[in-house]
């Protein structure tokens, strides 16, 4: 570990069953395709927090300690492991009684960050990511093989004593999406502010693990195939956010207010009115605007790419409640489907360029989505070839999203003052946070070469003028 960070101490944490609530039945559930998507990855999440109502380091990870203590208890799967069953060629997370009972628990790190409070407070004002820090702040999960942890957590303290500590979460994607982790999160937070009874308080979603609803006709043969790709040497793993190219790229952080999030969905629907011959669209969502600007910021900033190609975005669409039956908001899992937009680079570099994103986006959900005949998880058989098809220096890939309200982690001594993913999975990635006051976080990570051209390029673009909405309808009319 970096000299920057220095371990103090290693403990781990078993579940602790609450008066009152009622645990999960153990046992385990083999992992659903969707899952086995994600078998190589972790989610890292680093939360900063400072000011004058934080206690005392002793107090913070006690209230840590016994909080996740009696979460682990209605999350039980997260105290278990993933394992291997080489007999049918099955991955599962295993929580039994036998694994429970024989596991240590989840790792607890106690750490001390040698820069002290200022340095730390520093790493949480910079919009550009110290990348080596971030990565110290947050704990390492085993993931060379399986039986494998799926939780650890590092809580860290600066060397002069100084008000300010950093918390690092990191889960095994496998396990979990991003739905999945925020839910965990909340609960975690709730139980250390609120006391554990907020566990079992009304209103409180109990989490549910069966995987039983991710269903396909060839949901075996789906899985035989993922699993070729992403883990072909199981029990044996490897890291998808350890790869060098990935390691290498540049990463920063942008904040769009709610006031400029509603000019950029103004100007979506004036451009729209352009290229489609005075007939505006929907509305775009929060996530399609961001999202679109983003992708054409990239497009304009990356010189590598000729007007005349093909540019491709990948987000991921939640089915948790377009199944059918829905699994409903506590289903703790992967429900996410990667549906790729596509659009010419030279269309998105133009003066209508957010508007021909958030288009392109808008078709991808409905084609893949929407109008599936079969529902959203027909085309299933086809995701890894499709995939594999697309060229990665054109793909950028949006995770997250604008509805997870990560500000409001509060675990009894305030919001955080900056909340980042540390781990990345693609060499072109854009994440969304919601922030405070109805803004949403933007971090971005590209070659360091685009970075800056990128930085130029996000900004809200003027409203269109009406005079500029003839002049583009002229354009298309002459195309």
């Amino acid at each position: 570990m970096s000299s920057q960070v220095r371990v103090l101490n290693i403990s781990h944490v078993r579940p602790v069953q609450t008066a009152g609530l009622s645990p999960p039945s153990q046992g385990e559930h083999k992992l659903s395709f969707l899952d086995l998507l994600q078998i190589s990855k972790t989610i890292q999440r680093l939360f900063f927090f400072d000011g004058p109502d934080l206690p005392p380091f002793p107090s913070v990870v006690s209230a840590l300690r016994s909080s996740l203590a009696a979460t682990l208890a209605v999350f039980l799967p997260l105290a278990g492991e993933l394992a291997f069953r080489p007999d049918s060629g099955d991955v599962v997370i295993d929580f039994s009684p036998v694994a429970i009972s024989s596991s240590t628990g989840v790792k607890f790190v106690e750490a001390e960050f040698a820069g002290g409070a200022d340095g730390m407070r520093r790493l949480a004002r910079d919009d550009a990511h110290d990348a080596e820090a971030f990565a110290r702040l947050v704990p390492e999960l085993e993931a060379g093989s399986l039986p494998a942890p799926v939780l650890a957590v590092q809580v860290t303290r600066p060397a002069d004593g100084g008000a300010a500590v950093a918390v690092g979460v990191s889960i095994r994607h496998a396990v979990a999406d991003g739905h999945a982790v925020w839910q965990f999160l909340r609960a975690w937070s709730a139980a250390s502010r609120e006391g554990h009874g907020s566990l079992a308080a009304p209103g409180f979603v109990q989490p549910t693990f069966d995987r039983a609803g991710i269903w396909h006709p060839k949901s075996a043969e789906i899985a035989r195939s993922v699993l070729s790709k992403v883990a072909p040497a199981l029990p044996l793993l490897r890291s998808t956010s350890s790869k060098p190219e990935i390691m290498k790229q540049s990463r920063r952080t942008f904040l769009l207010r709610a006031d400029e999030i509603r000019s950029l969905k103004q100007h979506i629907l004036e451009q729209s009115r352009a290229i489609n011959r005075g007939e505006p669209w929907k509305p775009p969502s929060t996530y399609v605007a961001v999202s679109s600007l983003a992708w054409a910021s990239i497009a304009r900033a990356n010189l590598t790419m000729l007007d005349a190609d093909d540019a491709h975005l990948m987000v991921s669409a939640d089915c948790r409640n377009r199944l059918r039956p829905p699994l409903g908001d506590g289903f703790f899992g992967n429900s996410v489907k990667p549906c790729v937009a596509w659009a010419s680079a030279g269309d998105l570099r133009g003066e209508a360029g957010v508007a021909r994103a958030a288009a392109a986006i808008r078709d991808a959900i409905r084609v893949y989505l929407e109008e599936l005949e079969g529902g959203p998880l027909a085309d299933a058989e086809g995701w890894v070839a499709a995939y594999g098809a697309v060229p990665k220096e054109r793909l950028v890939t949006v995770g997250s999203s604008n509805r997870f309200a990560a500000y409001e982690t509060d675990f009894g001594w305030g919001g955080p003052s900056r909340v980042e993913l540390v781990s990345l999975f693609a060499t072109q990635m854009v994440t969304l946070l919601g922030a405070r006051d109805g803004g949403v976080q933007v971090s971005v990570a590209l070659d360091a070469a685009a970075m800056d051209a990128f930085a130029v390029n996000f900004v809200v673009p003027a409203p269109v003028s009406a005079a500029d909405t003839v002049i583009l309808r002229m354009a298309k009319d002459i195309r």
